[in-house]
């Protein structure tokens, strides 16, 4: 048997899997709001509670962490947490315990999705032999390449989300002065996120809140889904446009990281986000900003993109990583 943790900003995902000779069969998977706790072992701890026996019996470990993990040690870039490999080695009682960054745990689970978890917005033609990358957009904003290396992917970490956003259009000028502004910078993750989205509404209703957003708490936890609820519904003008800046900045976004890896096999849009606003990915206008990269443009159109349909990619992938230990 094996752990797997997915530790985001928002929420953790604690799972125990089986191992089979492809994909890891899922046996106990559980949710906890990262925030409610005040440290992985006290959700491990948990976990452990909830459990037959109140016992985990297992060999291996990984968990994906929301931030740079540097020497089996990660400090959360949304979360006041410090995650450490040998701690959690050492509460578990094994010595087969990993941390990764949790866009590079979601990478390692890539290659054993299914077709139904998984939406086409760019069919292209994929090249086995090609790089992929994948781009999430949830509490935060993450990046993770995969390299072909004879025959086989390694997924690489990421810290891109925190890369500047490059604007393309007055529009998107404007909207880097206003982020500017408000944070001395202007990068991807204040666009690209819950938060961004609520950034993107803020710019948009700058002489004052419209009628579906006026009954929330400034930048709230239901800010982002009332934002998207009120642009997909058409009910607000500035809401669908602040919808549709975030789509296009998403999509130039995995085009720049597409063209970064040169990734001929595909690039794949992961987090809680995509799934829930379908719709706006699907009207053009991401793949246009994805594939309007001047003379790479026959390259990009040859690039599959598909969203990750499944809400514990992130838990997958570590749980395959955790078997290869």
């Amino acid at each position: 048997m094996i752990l797997a943790g997915d530790i985001g900003g928002t929420k953790t995902l604690i799972g125990l899997f089986d191992v089979e000779t492809r994909r890891p069969r899922s046996v106990d998977v559980r949710e906890f709001g990262t925030t409610a706790f005040t440290s992985l072992p006290a959700i491990i701890d948990e976990f452990e509670s909830q459990q037959p026996g109140g016992r985990l019996n297992i060999t291996a470990a990984a968990f994906g962490v929301a931030g740079p993990v540097i020497n089996q040690s990660a400090e959360m870039t949304n979360v006041d947490w410090k995650v450490d490999a040998a701690e959690l080695a050492a509460r578990l009682g094994i010595s087969r315990v990993r941390l990764l960054n949790d866009l590079e745990a979601m990478a390692h689970g890539v290659r054993v999705l299914e077709s139904h978890e998984l939406l086409t917005l760019q069919p292209g033609q994929q090249r086995i032999d090609g790089n992929m990358a994948l781009i999430a957009a949830g509490t935060g904003l993450g990046e993770a390449m995969l390299h072909y290396v004879e025959g086989r992917y390694l997924p690489v970490a990421s810290e891109g989300g925190h890369s500047d956003f490059a604007a393309r259009t007055d529009r998107d000028l404007e909207l880097v002065r206003f982020l500017r502004n408000r944070f001395g910078r202007a990068e991807l993750e204040h666009v690209l996120s819950g938060p961004g989205l609520v950034n993107l509404s803020d710019f948009t209703h700058q002489d004052g809140r419209c009628q579906a957003l006026a009954h929330l708490n400034e930048a709230g936890p239901d800010a982002p889904a009332e934002v998207t609820r009120a642009a997909l519904s058409k009910e607000c003008p500035k809401c669908v446009e602040a919808l549709d800046l975030f789509v296009a900045a998403y999509g130039a976004a995995a085009g720049n990281l597409a063209l970064t890896a040169v990734t001929t096999a595909g690039v794949f849009i992961g987090g809680g986000i995509a799934p829930r606003i379908v719709p706006a990915l699907q009207n053009g206008t991401f793949i246009e900003a994805f594939n309007d990269k001047g003379p790479m443009r026959p390259l990009l159109e040859g690039i599959p993109v598909q969203v990750i349909l499944n809400p514990q990619s992130g838990l997958l992938g570590a749980a395959v990583y955790a078997d290869s230990l």
